[in-house]
């Protein structure tokens, strides 16, 4: 976005590469959909940013939701809004958007220069890369780094970056997993039946958050989007506790005197479980999260009272023992401090040099909010930089 801003209004521009070709992480948030943004209004959507949004307000309302549809319209993919409100291509995948956009690049005369990993700067400040046929010295009116965290570092942002801006004095916040998954220690009977079954309209809860939607057992814990959503609130726990729990409750829309009155019937000659699908309309991965808990609390669920057991069922505990690795997380916390840039997202200590996207401190749930902050912060630095070229 902002080699586009800059190409647009004159400017020479190369977009340094270390992968073999662009766009890899772009192509893989279009994996399942490409969710561009989100369609809720802007005060709603700006509070998604939560701390960081002071921070990104300003780049956010200069190019809206609606600006990234239409910039996605201009690219000849047109855009929807889904039933959750979240707004896709309707393609529904990021590969005929990124082609679009590269011979529209191309057209402006961007040049793209792939296998260039960057190392950081020499003494003369030119930019230094390594490259198949050896090291290479750019010398650059101005820079734009849009470096990426570290979640899913084979596909080129590996985080490397903050050792070289720390080793330039810049504050840099540890870079953490966002919107990841949690690592459980499951039973080898549950995690053995259950690996990859969903929980369905079930509302987790952690501290005074809480959100609806939907969870995935996984062999080593549990992930999702409701999980996701959570995220920030279960890292920061258990990197403060060493642990967390996640209740969960199975049936969060059901009335709790009716659903004791069910229980409390008699169940004859069926299982106990078989009395719990039916009785309770949970399915059979909610039995076994269940049966989960009762073995972590030593008691037996056929022993619970009704009363008892819907209290379990509306709010079953799950201990959550660590984060999953940010190399599998959708996204990344942390990154390149806001008191280090200014409002043109330069780098006080590093005039002519700018930052923009990922790498920078803030993180937001999926639903669009990572993508649009993205796109809006690289089209700020654009319009930075090239202020910076008209007025260094």
């Amino acid at each position: 976005m902002a080699a586009e801003v800059l190409a647009q209004s004159g400017a020479a521009v190369t977009v340094f590469d270390a992968m073999p070709s662009a766009g890899r992480k772009f192509l893989m948030a279009g994996r399942g959909g490409l969710n561009l943004t989100h369609s809720e209004p802007l005060p709603t959507f700006l509070a998604r940013y939560r701390e960081a949004m002071p921070h990104l307000k300003a780049a956010v309302e200069a190019f809206p939701p609606q600006a990234l549809r239409d910039w996605s319209e201009a690219l000849g993919q047109e855009t929807f809004v889904g039933s959750s409100g979240r707004v896709f291509p309707r393609a529904f995948k990021a590969s005929p958007l990124l082609r679009a956009w590269l011979r529209r690049l191309d057209s402006h005369g961007v040049r793209l220069a792939l296998r260039h990993r960057w190392t950081g700067w020499d003494e003369q400040g030119r930019l230094a890369f390594e490259t198949p046929d050896g090291a290479r010295l750019i010398e650059t009116s101005a820079t734009v780094l849009a470096l990426g965290g570290a979640s899913w570092p084979r596909l080129g942002s590996d985080g490397a970056w903050t050792e070289t801006l720390a080793a330039k004095g810049v504050r840099i916040s540890s870079l953490r997993p966002a919107n990841s998954g949690f690592t459980v220690a499951w039973s080898d009977i549950f995690r053995g039946r259950f690996e990859g079954q969903p929980l369905k309209g079930v509302a987790l809860t952690c501290g005074k958050h809480s959100v609806r939607g939907e969870a995935i057992i996984t062999r080593t814990g549990i992930e999702g989007g409701a999980v996701y959503a959570l995220s920030a609130a279960l890292r920061e726990a258990i990197l403060r506790d060493g642990s967390a729990t996640l209740n969960v409750a199975l049936r969060p829309d059901a009335e709790l005197g009716e659903l004791i009155t069910k229980l409390s019937a008699a169940r004859g000659k069926q299982s106990f479980s078989n009395f719990l699908r039916k009785a309770a309309n949970l399915s059979p991965v909610a039995i076994g999260l269940l049966q989960e808990a009762a073995k972590v609390s030593g008691k037996s669920l056929a022993a619970l009272s009704p009363v008892d057991l819907v209290r379990l069922i509306q709010a079953v505990p799950v201990q959550l023992t660590g984060v999953a690795p940010i190399a599998r997380a959708i996204s990344t916390a942390g990154g390149l401090s806001f008191d280090e840039l200014d409002d043109a997202f330069m780098l006080r200590r590093m005039p002519g040099v700018f930052a923009a996207g990922e790498m920078l401190d803030w993180e937001a749930p999926t639903g669009g909010y990572l993508l649009q902050a993205s796109f809006a912060t690289g089209v700020a630095a654009g319009k930075g930089a090239l202020r910076w070229l008209s007025n260094p």
